[in-house]
């Protein structure tokens, strides 16, 4: 993966773009004694178009599957969605350096500066996607267990669809809001907070749902098939719990450069970190692989589904 980026993408003094955090480890090389990690460019485009497919599959089994027609599945999908923005994000902005490099895009203009600010909103998009999905996979969690008999009347399909409507008008907005003021401190702070307040109130919802779930199954345990439907539950639960591990791991890396390159950028030691830029860009993109082979491996119906697409690909068959 290349390290050139066109001039015009650095801001004035004190301005940070999401896409332009390339150029600033680049700079900040000339601080430090680290050798940038590079990553080739063969292994981003494998990893990065992995990525795309896997998602797009899981989308497409919860489409082709009315069984799975599901508010569950439809967070899942968002999840998806997101996933495929990151390793899409990523993609663009590599092919966007090869042709600057190839001279088929100039280095000053206002089209590379819109392609920047377009490449910075897909970035923040597929973040705050992810961040929110997760949310709304922890809370319908959280319902399954303690209102479980309930629970097809508070989430609705409807509702689901409501939800997700808003999660991805308001994640745009503030995708396109951060890009264009991106360069703001008011901006880029409160941008990298929301990472670990969300992070955090998902956990705390994490505990007080496997806290409050054996004194929770002992008061439906005398209910028919209560037993296999509370494990149905805490299934989905730990499942959600190992999307927050791998999306933690994916991500955290990425944002720490983003405050680093902001507010340490001539720091040694900052920059030192900053020199495993593709590794971390990388990991976004791994995330985006991790996550479908999470789904496949922890649910059933989606196996299922994933078998007949590959037999019927093969044969005619009905669905």
């Amino acid at each position: 993966m290349s390290t050139d980026r066109p001039s015009n993408l650095i801001k004035h003094p004190g301005q940070t773009s999401i896409a332009s955090l390339e150029n600033i480890s680049d700079f900040s090389l000339n601080i430090t004694d680290c050798a940038q990690v590079v990553v080739p460019e063969e292994v981003f485009f494998t990893v990065a178009a992995a990525g795309i497919l896997e998602n797009l599959l899981i989308l497409i089994a919860v489409i082709r599957n009315k069984n799975l027609h599901l508010p569950m599945y439809f967070f899942i999908c968002s999840l998806a969605i997101s996933d495929m923005l990151g390793s899409l994000y990523k993609t663009l902005e590599n092919i966007f350096i090869i042709l600057c490099k190839m001279g088929y895009l100039t280095r000053h203009g206002d089209f590379e500066k819109k392609l920047d600010d377009a490449m910075d909103s897909m970035f923040i998009l597929s973040l705050l996607g992810s961040i929110f999905s997760l949310l709304a996979i922890a809370a319908d969690r959280y319902i399954t267990i303690f209102y479980a008999l309930r629970y097809h009347n508070i989430m609705t399909l409807r509702r689901a669809l409501v939800i997700l409507a808003i999660i991805w008008a308001f994640c745009a907005g503030s995708s396109i809001a951060i890009a264009l003021f991106s360069y703001e401190a008011a901006t880029v702070i409160p941008f990298t907070i929301l990472f670990p307040l969300m992070m955090c109130f998902i956990l705390c919802l994490y505990v007080h749902m496997f806290l409050l779930a054996r004194s929770h199954a002992k008061k439906i345990a005398s209910l028919p098939s209560s037993t296999v439907h509370h494990r149905t539950n805490m299934k989905g639960a730990i499942t959600l719990t190992i999307f927050l591990g791998v999306f933690l791991c994916c991500w955290a890396p990425f944002v720490l450069h983003i405050l680093l390159a902001r507010f340490c950028p001539h720091n040694p030691y900052c920059a030192c970190y900053m020199s495993i830029f593709h590794v971390n860009g990388t990991l976004i993109m791994c995330n985006a692989i991790i996550n479908p082979m999470i789904f496949a491996f922890r649910s059933p119906e989606l196996r299922s589904t994933f078998k007949k697409m590959f037999y019927c690909s093969r044969s005619s068959c009905n669905w």
